[in-house]
């Protein structure tokens, strides 16, 4: 069984990682990794896998390295349909109010496609700072 992962050299990306890796240690499933390629982008992008096998342990990290964020969606919508797949986790990045209609297409389409659960992820302190001290809803 595994967790799949969609990975940006980003702060919603590694908070995704470092999620798919916690999940991956709680389910002892292997992690695959769909990471979308960016030239500028190349350090960071190996700089985090590294970390992801590292903290994986001896699980297995099989990466998959896709042009761009549509293709990154496709392989993510793909890989939800096989049977060994548990899970597929996502970044997602704070919206304004307006930007919370729309989720980036990307994130809509393999959240809505999905053939298996999906959590999306943000990174840790991004709330709403106007819900602040509200309670809650």
């Amino acid at each position: 069984m595994s967790v799949v992962v969609g990975y940006v050299p980003s702060a919603e990306g590694r908070a995704a990682l470092g999620y798919a890796i916690r999940e991956c240690a709680l389910r002892g499933t292997d992690l695959v990794v769909v990471a979308s390629g960016d030239a500028g982008h190349e350090q960071e992008l190996h700089a985090d896998l590294e970390l992801a096998r590292a903290s994986a342990g001896r699980r297995e990290v099989t990466v998959h390295v896709t042009g761009s964020g549509q293709e990154a969606g496709n392989e993510l919508v793909a890989a939800s349909t096989r049977r060994d797949v548990e899970l597929v986790v996502i970044g997602v990045r704070r919206h304004s109010p307006v930007g919370k209609l729309a989720l980036g297409t990307t994130t809509q389409r393999v959240i809505l496609e999905a053939e298996c659960p999906v959590t999306a992820v943000k990174v840790p302190g991004t709330g709403d700072p106007s819900e602040a001290g509200t309670g809650g809803a």
